[in-house]
């Protein structure tokens, strides 16, 4: 489906092509002008050549050994001087004339076959060595080529130089090895917001980061990248920009511009300059995706969100390099997991949604992180990425998926997997338990109460974060794991007493002081997602006050946790919202307490023993855990660690 109607030729302008048409359509351009040929090749010394790729085929100079030499420290023989030698009946040999002392890697004399270990060599004095075994010729000798005989193939054309094989290469007598040249690959961040990190930020301004993603993406994949200086939102600048490093590299990656706003210029300077391929794919994120061909060489236009463009360098970019280089296309290991909640996705797009992994019992479990083109963040923590299918709606909780792995599955099987309410003790509790125990991590997803109880009865996690209020009892928890987890053995522990309130703005210029004030016309509210126990909490409080939700402007609207919140408020999205303190206080806002809550662990018991979950209760119980979560203010930490009550 074609947004716009400029299109002719192989020029397609925003359109929803599918991934694997784009893919072929701009290699088949690309082959056409010979702009994938191998960069050529350059000699380069052994110390500098690992990661390298073999650009001809590497053979053997000399021999190793070049010479027959002993494998063992003792004595050379003549293997037909040893013939007859047994334990009843030993054999003397003479020094010098039969034997002679020789060290491992030592030459072998001439007329000398086999070498007999120093240790069942018996001397009889200082002429004369007695042995009780025969040698057999060539024992414990190492021969001329055994390792490698010259002119044979060390190493086939296209490979990739690991350590070994440097190695083999210094034995072969090589000391220096013929290599393609790294792709050179030019980064061109573009756009008048954009500014240097470390500065004084305004409104407006936004750190330009993605050339440092894009840039190490290449270098690892054996590119080379230049990032080249900021060009402002200007048609000729930019321009200029492009021509020259189209000049200088062998590909461009111009990033932002890419899509159809009226500073969007890089697609209408790949058309000035050559060839604009494919404009528009149907994936997400990236849909803004620009490929072009200007003087036989690729120039991409990069969406300017980080995530799009990681995505996009991954999915364009690297095949690019590898065909280059002339290597084989690298492929991430993949695993089957369940999805541990409904996602939904729309028609018509592959979707590459991130996820956090764990196994819980015998299941790998995949919860899903936030979805934003702009969150940098959703890749920092992701395990694994799902690709949902274009002709899908999503994925329904409980549904097998393939996840392609971010890192190796056996640190996923040291991953312990809380889903539920969010805290942000749980990221500083995360922290702790990687600094004691490198190999372990927690990862929370955060999904509410109600839902982080749901996920422990589908068996998805090892535990999960709570403050539920009974209205009725006054009891935090235990009636909701009665009904949602019957029949269950279960372990309440507690994390924390934490402070519920009001998030302000600094100064309160509303001058908000309670709930009924969020009935105010002018006042705009931002709420908590469904399920979450601070969204049960206030639909309990706005009942008590007689408050409908369609009294309340922004009730509907929502976010996953109380820094989200927090950090709406502090940007003007919302003059109030409901959270904890320690949420407002991170972002330095004003806040109107309401009521101290208990915030809970609920953990199976077949999970509470376990070894992982197990450290991350001692970690909780630590003293130095104890002083970070007081220093971060509006918590209680006395009942920290205890456990509350044991259901079955």
């Amino acid at each position: 489906m074609t947004t716009q109607s400029h299109r002719h030729g192989r020029r397609y302008y925003l359109s929803d092509i599918p991934l694997e048409d784009a893919l072929d359509r701009y290699f088949k351009a690309l082959d056409a002008v010979f702009g994938l040929r191998h960069t050529e090749s350059e000699v380069v010394p052994l110390t500098s050549a690992q990661g390298r790729v073999t650009a001809e085929p590497i053979w053997a100079q000399i021999s190793s050994p070049h010479y027959d030499s002993a494998a063992m420290d003792g004595i050379a023989v003549r293997s037909t001087d040893t013939v007859g030698a047994t334990e009843t009946s030993p054999l003397h040999l003479a020094v010098g004339a039969q034997a002679v002392w020789i060290d491992t890697g030592d030459p072998m004399p001439d007329g000398y076959d086999a070498v007999i270990m120093v240790e069942v060599v018996h001397e009889v004095d200082g002429d004369t060595l007695e042995i009780q075994a025969p040698a057999a010729p060539y024992q414990h000798v190492r021969p001329l080529g055994e390792d490698i005989v010259a002119t044979e193939l060390v190493l086939p054309e296209n490979h990739t130089l690991r350590p070994v094989d440097l190695g083999a290469c210094a034995a072969a007598g090589l000391p220096s090895l013929p290599v393609r040249r790294k792709p050179s690959v030019a980064v061109i961040p573009t756009g008048n917001e954009l500014v240097q990190v470390g500065g004084d930020l305004q409104p407006g301004d936004i750190i330009e980061f993605n050339s440092l993603v894009l840039g190490g993406m290449v270098d690892d994949w054996g590119g080379d990248a230049t990032t080249w200086q900021t060009i402002p939102d200007d048609f000729d600048a930019l321009l200029a920009g492009v021509k020259a490093a189209v000049a200088q590299h062998d590909i461009v990656l111009v990033n932002a511009g890419s899509s159809a706003g009226s500073e969007d210029y890089t697609a209408r300077v790949i058309e000035s300059l050559g060839e604009l391929v494919v404009h528009g794919t149907a994936i997400r994120p990236g849909h803004p995706i620009a490929l072009g061909v200007v003087q036989g060489k690729p120039v991409l236009g990069i969406p300017g969100y980080p995530v799009s463009a990681a995505l996009t360098c991954e999915l364009f970019v690297k095949p690019l390099v590898e065909r280059m280089l002339g290597v084989p296309a690298s492929v991430r290991s993949a695993a089957q997991a369940t999805i541990t909640r409904k996602t939904m996705s729309p028609m018509g797009e592959d979707e590459f949604l991130r996820v956090r992994l764990g196994r819980v019992g015998d299941k790998l479990v995949a919860s899903p992180i936030m979805r934003g083109a702009g969150v940098i963040m959703s890749l920092v923590r992701a395990d694994g990425i799902v690709k949902i299918p274009r002709f899908s709606e999503g994925l329904d909780a409980g549904a097998e998926v393939s996840v392609e792995l971010l890192r190796p599955v056996e640190s996923i099987d040291d991953t312990v997997v809380a889903i539920g309410s969010h805290d942000m003790t749980l990221d500083l509790l995360a922290s702790h338990v990687r600094r004691a125990k490198p190999q372990m991590t927690l990862a929370s997803s955060n999904v509410g109460s109600m839902g982080g109880l749901m996920a422990l009865a589908r068996g998805e996690a090892h535990m999960a974060g709570s403050h539920l209020l009974d209205e009725e009892t006054g009891e935090y928890n235990l009636s909701y794991i009665r009904r949602f987890l019957k029949g269950r053995s279960v372990v309440v522990v507690n994390l924390v007493q934490r402070i519920q309130g009001l998030i302000l703005p600094c100064s309160n210029p509303k001058q908000i002081a309670a709930l009924h004030d969020l009935a105010r016309d002018d006042v705009t509210f931002l709420n908590r997602q469904r399920g979450s126990g601070t969204r049960l909490l206030l639909d309990y409080k706005l009942r008590e006050l007689g408050i409908e939700p369609d009294d309340i402007r922004g009730y509907d609207r929502e976010e996953y946790t109380h820094l989200a919140v927090a950090a709406a408020v502090a940007g003007g999205r919302a003059d109030v919202g409901l959270g904890i303190l320690s949420a407002a206080n991170a972002m330095g806002l004003d806040f109107v307490p309401l009521l101290s809550e208990q915030y809970d662990l609920v953990i199976p018991r077949e999970h509470y023993d376990s070894e992982n979950v197990q450290f991350a209760l001692e970690t909780i119980r630590s003293d130095a855990f104890k002083a970070e979560v007081d220093a971060l203010g509006g918590y209680g930490t006395k009942s920290m660690g205890q456990v509350v009550a044991e259901l079955s």
